[in-house]
């Protein structure tokens, strides 16, 4: 006898086995697991819709992601216009930093002995070990790099693009910072002296006291003058932080000078916070919607996982499956290499948000 309720159409296909599947079609088949398994797979389908809508795509990167392993799938994303902005804390890009001058992480355990760890001069980010002498000659070669600059304040969005230069001319090594700059996308880290980023700048200014200035209110401006620019965007946030903000504030500021502006038109996330502690971290989308961060009609999925588990299976997926729209994707062209960013050949006004056309 058929079952007539509308809640008992759409069956759970157990998943089959079989040899020799790829990642894209793996994630395809997950749509119609549950849990989690499901939330992955859709944030795949919403990942290749905003490849073809004609969007801008903000990449929030929080934690230590790239002491994780991780740092070289954001590296493809970037060089290859996956997203068009990437938002970070400064710790991912501290560890891209290092590892672009040649230095590594060091597969670790979290049960190791943190005084026999600190007596030997080794950082631990839970199973992953770094040496403490390296980051300390880190820290000064990103003062000597602060010095070299002219004094004046710098946006985020500047400085990491300066950044990304002299570490390409002096490394010629893949990495964010370096993809960043070759591929001309912005970075903003909206926090970045809460990170060995912002101590090697202030033991610059140590040495200078002109040197080592930040404008961090200039990248909100920019930012959401970014979205003034084009309306239309869309959210990726792996882990939440100061990064998934700032996103989802660039919106709220815009719309406050554009009545255009109705927040992203899509967002996924993957976090392993959870919503009902209150913070912003393990927020859930819907909240967002409350704040005009995120449209109500938005195609949206929050994945509760490891992006370090997640991430790898996406992008791999996309690698495949999603080459014709990378190949068609009308990409923003920005000029980032001064005090005012440019896009599409036309400047942003100077510390001011930009009046709608």
């Amino acid at each position: 006898m058929p079952n007539k309720s509308r809640f008992l159409r759409v069956p759970v296909e157990p998943f089959a086995v079989e040899p020799g599947l790829g990642v894209d079609e793996m994630l395809s088949r997950m749509e119609r697991i549950s849990f989690q398994g499901r939330s992955v797979a859709t944030a795949y389908r919403i990942w290749e819709k905003m490849l073809t809508a004609d969007c801008t795509i903000f990449l929030g990167m929080a934690g230590a992601l790239s002491a994780g392993g991780l740092r070289l799938i954001v590296a493809h994303l970037l060089t290859h216009r996956y997203v068009d902005c990437l938002v970070s804390t400064g710790a991912n890009l501290y560890h891209d930093l290092h590892e672009t001058r040649g230095r590594r992480h060091y597969v670790g355990s979290p049960r190791e002995n943190d005084a026999a760890l600190q007596a030997d001069r080794i950082d631990r980010v839970y199973d992953t070990y770094a040496s403490e002498e390296e980051f300390c000659d880190n820290d000064e070669w990103i003062a000597d790099f602060a010095l070299t600059l002219e004094r004046r304040p710098y946006t985020t969005r500047e400085f990491l693009y300066r950044l990304g230069e002299y570490l390409w001319k002096e490394t010629g090594r893949d990495g964010i910072l370096t993809a960043a700059y070759r591929a001309n996308v912005p970075i903003f880290c909206p926090a970045i002296a809460d990170s060995s980023i912002g101590m090697g700048l202030s033991q610059g200014r140590h040495r200078d006291a002109a040197a080592g200035h930040i404008d961090v209110i200039g990248d909100i401006i920019e930012s959401a003058n970014l979205v003034i620019r084009r309306p239309r965007t869309a959210s990726i946030v792996l882990g939440g932080g100061t990064p998934k903000n700032f996103i989802n504030q660039a919106s709220v500021q815009a719309e406050f000078y554009d009545d255009r502006v109705g927040g992203h038109g899509y967002a996924l996330q993957v976090v392993t916070d959870v919503p009902h502690f209150g913070g912003a971290s393990g927020s859930s989308l819907e909240e967002a919607q409350s704040w005009g961060k995120l449209a109500t009609d938005a195609e949206q999925v929050t994945v509760h996982a490891d992006a370090t588990i997640v991430l790898p299976m996406l992008v791999s997926a996309l690698a495949t499956s999603a080459q014709a729209a990378l190949a068609s994707r009308k990409l923003l062209r920005f000029d980032l290499s001064g005090p005012i960013m440019a896009v599409d050949g036309r400047p942003f006004p100077e510390a001011r948000y930009e009046a709608r056309e």
